[in-house]
């Protein structure tokens, strides 16, 4: 096996010039660099990219914690934050809970022994905020709150709960109908601040799925203008049956139904489901999905949806995940971190809670929705106007 010194003798050089030029991490002459270089490809010469990691503190990995790769979401989601990590030198271990029992903790151990760089946690947790928050290590939350200090990135589902609500009352919807999950299943964290989409109305309780507040401000919106709305739980939004059940028990419960909003796959199903049972959609049946993923085009008529923006998300978690590892490496080589400075992160060491910036793991960064204009739903002037401060994609 060719190793570094062999490298060395062929470029004529010493073996601290050759690290310098593997390791990236010194001043090297052109001259002496070109030679090392050529000397590597002569040479055929692979740098051991195990023991440059260590060299430099760094793996270059994150975890991705997700709950499952079979549901279109995370599928499309977890496509734009590969690319977003990709971009920035860093490689994706995925990690779906739907089929590793006890993946989270295990993912977290191997963070906390230095087998990673950092989480990007976007799978519902049964661990409350001081389980997270003692973690200190760099952790960075897809849609749902963890805990003070851990920076959380997720859709503004409040703005995209309003537009859906505002279109139907737009258009004149009577009845509306949600298909989702499992309202038993929501998890709170009985707090009135904190995560993306926080309220400060004291009666909308913190809750780790953000599904919750997407749903509160449609029904909220709905219940103001006056519309009926009724709810229907997917069991598992993992089985495409559950789904093919959801969509014929909405029309089999309520057949005065008008309007039906429901996650991309389920409201694809519906739209099928109408037509075969003879609705005209949009004028008797609008239906309208909840994501934006490449499902919606899979219905014979293009599904109008409120669309979560994947790429801008992703590249948000990631340049929040190189912050949080940045800051961390910095923090633990220069010992920075005591109880004068009161600064941490979910990834430092040391026994101080406080961090420097409060605000930024409470509030979030909200990625605003868009609307991608369909074939399922009704149009006007009003909508078309509401959708102008939205920016709705066409293409």
């Amino acid at each position: 096996m060719v190793g570094m010194r062999d490298v060395a003798r062929k470029a004529g050089v010493s073996l601290s010039t050759v690290s310098l030029v593997v390791n990236s991490n010194g001043y090297v002459s052109d001259e002496m660099r070109v030679r090392v270089e050529s000397a590597m490809k002569e040479l055929s010469y692979v740098p051991n990219e195990l023991a440059r990691n260590l060299y430099h503190g760094r793996t270059n990995t994150v975890g991705v914690i997700m709950p499952t790769v079979q549901h279109p979401f995370f599928a499309t989601l977890l496509g734009s934050l590969q690319k977003a990590l990709y971009k920035r030198g860093l490689n994706t271990m995925l990690c779906t809970t739907a089929d590793m029992e006890s993946g989270e903790e295990h993912y977290v151990g191997m963070l906390q022994r230095h087998m990673m760089d950092a989480i990007i946690m976007g799978a519902h947790t049964s661990h409350g905020q001081n389980y997270w928050t003692s973690i200190r290590r760099p952790i960075v939350a897809f849609d749902r709150y963890l805990g003070d200090g851990i920076p959380s990135v997720g859709s503004d589902h409040e703005q995209g709960g309003e537009l859906a609500a505002m279109m139907f009352a737009l258009s004149g919807a009577r009845h509306v109908v949600l298909l989702g999950g499992p309202r038993s299943r929501f998890h709170d964290l009985a707090q009135t601040h904190g995560g993306p989409n926080a309220s400060d109305d004291a009666s909308h309780e913190l809750t780790s799925f953000p599904s919750v507040r997407y749903q509160i401000a449609l029904e909220d919106t709905l219940d103001s203008a006056g519309i009926r709305h009724d709810y229907i739980e997917i069991d598992d939004l993992a089985k495409m049956q559950e789904f093919e059940n959801a969509a014929r028990s909405v029309l089999e419960r309520f057949p005065d139904v008008d309007a039906i909003v429901a996650p991309d796959l389920a409201a694809a199903l519906c739209v099928q489901e109408a037509m075969r049972r003879g609705f005209v959609v949009p004028s008797s049946l609008q239906i309208l999905a909840y994501d934006g993923t490449f499902v919606t085009d899979t219905a014979g008529l293009r599904v109008t949806s409120i669309l979560q923006g994947f790429d801008a998300i992703a590249e948000r978690i990631a340049m929040r995940t190189v912050e949080q590892i940045e800051r961390y490496q910095s923090e633990a080589s220069s010992n920075a971190h005591t109880s004068s400075s009161g600064s941490t992160i979910a990834g430092s060491d040391g026994d101080n809670e406080t961090i420097s910036d409060p605000e930024a793991g409470r509030i979030g960064d909200l990625i605003p929705m868009k609307v991608k204009i369909g074939a399922t739903t009704l149009w006007n002037d009003a909508i078309h106007e509401l959708l102008d401060g939205s920016r709705p994609q066409t293409d």
